[in-house]
């Protein structure tokens, strides 16, 4: 049987010259004065696994917009609040995406990091992305962290047994929500928010 792997690329935010690039920035000199540092590069990371059968693209995205379909929709969280998820507007998706494009990857800073896996371990972190946590997007967890798409990352690298704790964007940047999936994983497993339907 084939080796399996899972590869996390870091994408600068904003990479492609999205409107994001300028609001991330901002934030962030927000962020820097406030905790008396020096600003950073911002970096969302993407996760690919090749189970030994086929690729999978594994993201957590705005459920609003122009989509491809299908786009492997395994659940959708809140966001801002529980209250504002019944519109598409305030809801995330978690995707499971066997064949997914990642938007964006050409901007990679450098070479992915890749971490081989049996290929039982690669199945088992697919059928995890259904057990994610559906947290509020943006709330605060715990640490100070908040809870986003590299929360999704991260968690599921920790819950795989790869330390995802001692990963780190490249070029001195952060990743705003990478702690908070760690936590998160390292908790005791507890009853999930009910999910959302798409």
């Amino acid at each position: 049987m084939a080796q399996a792997q899972v590869r996390l690329s870091w994408l600068p935010v904003g990479a492609g010259g999205h409107v994001v690039i300028y609001t991330s920035r901002w934030w962030e000199l927000r962020q820097a004065r406030r905790e008396h540092r020096p600003p950073q590069p911002l970096f969302h990371a993407a996760l690919e696994v090749d189970a030994g059968t086929g690729t999978w693209v594994i993201e957590m995205a705005p459920a609003w917009g122009r989509h491809r379909s299908p786009r492997g929709v395994v659940a959708t969280g809140p966001v801002g609040h529980r209250i504002l998820a019944v519109s598409p507007l305030f809801r995330y998706e978690v995707r499971c995406w066997p064949g997914g494009i990642i938007d964006d990857l050409a901007y990679a800073a450098g070479e992915p990091v890749v971490f081989p896996l049996s290929p039982a371990d690669a199945a088992a972190l697919l059928r995890r992305t259904v057990q994610v946590p559906l947290h509020v997007w943006g709330t605060r967890m715990p640490g100070g962290d908040m809870w986003n798409s590299n929360s999704l990352a991260s968690w599921l690298l920790e819950g795989s047994g790869i330390d995802a704790a001692e990963l780190r964007p490249p070029e001195g940047g952060r990743a705003p929500g990478w702690a908070a999936g760690v936590q998160a994983a390292r908790l005791p497993p507890a009853t999930a928010p009910d999910q959302l339907q798409s």
